[in-house]
């Protein structure tokens, strides 16, 4: 991609996934060598990994999650969602404890892990893994940066909390995946729970014991549904995802105890919200091969599975100077999953836009962008784009990756474009730069923060492992 191109795309304001799928799956009631100690192991490597063993890349990796965390965090706490959320809860929190990044309210730890979760995923705007589209930052980031404003630690410590929770969360989502996800479980609520656990347990220095424990807490509260997504709580997911989780290491600091199987057991997690699994994905190679390396960002304020088509869509837009009233009709060619996702014909909302394979596509060819505007409520009532929505068609390609489509379109002089998008940008195989990450947070803080105080707040996420305290990142954001 051209760094015109880039321009573009984020001047008119996700990600993508990548093909892989476990191979094999363990049945429920299979039984095997991977299958023993599966808790007990992950428990051991959370509480004794040490940040000194990170490679510098991953250290880098940790620094870019956390700056499109903040700054899709930022940018999203000004959503009516937000607001409603803290008008809800506010009157009965405890102490002011902690920042809700973008206002000035603050609430107790815990609240504030809710409304930052909330906050961060709100725009759908916020990273995703590429292999089980989990959000991993939204309950790992939203639970440690609130406990950091009351039990003061360290950059470093928390980057490597950061790592560890985003390892954790995504080993045992990626454990059940997709079966997991196929029986409709919205798994950044459900394997996000463990992720921030586990890096709050970390950051309160449980022992081995008590990380068990806080895993077992963690495991009986999972949480989210797709059949939320184009609602106000899609968003309400992550949020719970870590305030639950901050709760089981907060319980299991205090010897709350629970199951010490809680995965692998067979009334465990992993056998009651999956029919298949593979245990070997949680504990293969840990402190070896880091999750967060596989993570991306996304240039487009939507469902992931989405991006390929407005990828594709602004490129036809721009290279053949069309306009929608030009546009006679649109055909995608799609993985199955976008079906599964995102089949709203006519979203009423913008939250149910980015849900709308439609819309995506008639908004990219229509205004070029697929941006926070494109996916408002303004934007799925425009009449050009409705109007463009009822031409669009989907066909599903079981052959197409997820990060893949096949577009035709068709003008009213009678000429045909197609375009073949192999990797959609945002994705690992065509990722976003540093710049790109700084383009894109300005762009969502625009607004809320100072010029002044976005090149601070920037500088703070990319310097995280040298900081002396990391709550000083959410005192910046206020």
């Amino acid at each position: 991609m051209t760094i015109n191109r880039r321009a573009f795309l984020f001047a008119s304001g996700g990600l993508s996934l990548s093909p892989l799928r476990p191979q094999n799956p363990q049945s429920p009631s299979a039984e095997s060598e991977s299958a023993k100690d599966v808790t007990r192991t992950l428990a051991r490597h959370v509480v004794s990994a040490k940040a000194v063993d990170l490679p510098a890349a991953v250290r880098k990796e940790a620094a870019r999650t956390l700056l499109n965390w903040v700054g899709c965090t930022v940018g999203g706490s000004r959503h009516e969602t937000v607001g409603i959320a803290i008008s809800a809860l506010a009157p009965f929190s405890g102490p002011a404890q902690a920042s809700i990044l973008g206002r000035k309210e603050r609430l107790d730890i815990l609240n504030t892990a809710l409304i930052n979760g909330i906050s961060s995923h709100v725009l759908d705007f916020d990273d995703t893994h590429s292999h089980n589209i989990i959000h991993p930052a939204g309950p790992v980031i939203s639970a440690i940066l609130a406990l950091s404003e009351h039990r003061p630690v360290s950059g470093n410590d928390f980057a490597n909390a950061l790592v560890l929770g985003v390892d954790v969360e995504c080993r045992i989502g990626n454990s059940v995946y997709p079966k997991h996800y196929d029986v409709g479980w919205h798994i950044t609520g459900t394997a996000g729970v463990f992720g921030a656990a586990a890096a709050s347990g970390r950051l309160l220095g449980l022992s081995e014991q008590q990380m068990r424990w806080a895993l077992g807490l963690a495991a009986t509260q999972p949480v989210g549904l797709q059949e939320m997504f184009g609602s106000m709580t899609k968003s309400f997911h992550p949020g719970r995802a870590a305030q639950n989780g901050l709760t089981a290491a907060l319980l299991a600091a205090r010897n709350f105890t629970s199951s010490e199987q809680s995965l692998e057991a067979k009334y465990g997690w992993a056998n009651v919200v999956s029919t298949a699994h593979n245990y070997d994905a949680i504990t293969k190679k840990l402190g070896e091969d880091f999750e967060i390396s596989k993570n991306t960002y996304k240039p487009f304020a939507c469902g992931v599975v989405m991006h390929p088509a407005i990828d594709g869509c602004i490129q036809l837009r721009n290279e053949n100077k069309l306009a929608g009233d030009t546009i006679d009709r649109v055909e995608l060619k799609v993985h199955p999953l976008v079906l599964q996702l995102t089949s709203r014909k006519s979203p009423q909302t913008g939250l149910e836009g980015k849900f709308s394979i439609y819309h995506a596509a008639s908004a990219a060819l229509v205004e070029g962008g697929g941006g926070i505007d494109q996916f408002s409520d303004r934007a799925v009532r425009d009449l050009a784009m409705a109007s463009l929505r009822d031409r669009v068609t989907i066909a599903v390609d079981s052959s197409l990756h997820e990060d893949q489509v096949r577009i035709s379109l068709w003008t009213r002089d009678g000429r045909r474009l197609d375009k073949f998008v192999e990797h959609a940008v945002g994705s690992l195989d065509h990722p976003m730069s540093d710049k790109d990450l700084e383009t894109k947070f300005s762009g969502l803080a625009n607004g809320v923060l100072t010029a002044d105080r976005q090149r601070k707040l920037m500088d703070l996420c990319w310097g995280i492992a040298g900081l002396p305290e990391a709550g000083a990142i959410a005192r910046a954001a206020v």
